[in-house]
């Protein structure tokens, strides 16, 4: 695909227009091998749950395509929307255009100003993470019934309330209503898929857009990959749905005030990615 077609370039995928062909007016997503984490010790540690391309791991893009297409095809029967149209490629999938939740800037003339690009939609089924480091009085691993918030996309993800996106009229009331139950309705079906494999959701995000035809729907877009999920195994929940075994999986420390939260039955992207490659 020409470098000229590029219409948004991220840390997992490229996004380019179709100006030719069958599929003219539409998007191609191509999914890319590099993969956020950390490093320790110097060495990267590979975890969706952080913002920074910390390597690359070969044949990801591939695996990530094929993941994605399980799972679109998977709300597409459940009667949920999204962008999705046809996968054609071991790393392309080919999507309705869309445009992310954004905003221009109101004063791009001041100084620092800058446009909100589009928002994720974090949901947590248990306290860790992000979630845990922001509060800290909350027990590791509690059960949060699926706490959906709202983040600005970017190099730096960035906290956003509710009720800032509707008094600055990024999105009204009512589309924020719509955003949350769809964003827990796919949550569900997706941790269900899981659950019948053994495995647990800790927490994901998803992307959500306008399709540029027709009414403006809402609908996801972008992906459903081991990019955007944490999983992990060996979860026992109390009636409460708290984890019985958080004791012995949650790992915490705090140094110059910045805490950390490690999960030892977190599963790497790398096991359990295959189980649901059609």
């Amino acid at each position: 695909m020409a470098e000229k077609n590029l219409v948004y370039s991220g840390k997992s995928k490229d996004v380019y227009s179709i100006t030719e062909g069958p599929y003219t007016g539409k998007y191609r997503l191509v999914f890319k091998d590099d993969a956020t984490g950390y490093l320790e010790n110097g060495k990267p540690v590979f975890d969706p749950g952080y913002d920074t391309v910390v390597g690359k791991i070969p044949g990801k893009g591939a695996i990530a395509c094929r993941f994605a297409t399980h799972f679109f095809k998977l709300l597409k029967q459940e009667g949920v929307p999204s962008h999705y149209i046809e996968t054609v490629n071991d790393n392309e999938m080919i999507v309705e255009p869309a445009e992310p939740l954004s905003m221009e800037a109101e004063a791009p003339g001041f100084s620092g100003s800058a446009p909100l690009a589009n928002l994720e939609f974090t949901w947590r089924n248990n306290a860790t993470g992000s979630f845990w480091r922001r509060y800290p009085f909350v027990r590791p691993c509690k059960n949060i019934n699926k706490v959906v918030e709202a983040w600005t996309k970017g190099d730096v993800d960035v906290l956003i309330t509710f009720e800032a996106l509707q008094e600055v009229g990024a999105m009204s009331k009512q589309e924020i209503e719509e955003s949350v139950e769809l964003v827990k309705n796919i949550a569900e079906i997706v941790c269900k898929e899981f659950a019948s494999k053994d495995l647990h959701v800790i927490d994901g995000k998803f992307e959500l857009g306008r399709l540029k035809e027709g009414d403006g729907k809402i609908v996801i877009i972008d992906e459903i990959s081991p990019d955007v999920l944490r999983v992990c195994k060996g979860y026992t929940p109390e009636n409460s749905g708290d984890c019985r075994v958080y004791k012995d999986c949650a790992v915490t420390s705090c140094s110059q005030g910045k805490r950390k939260i490690k999960n030892r039955n977190q599963v790497k992207a790398a096991d359990f990615i295959d189980i649901f490659l059609d």
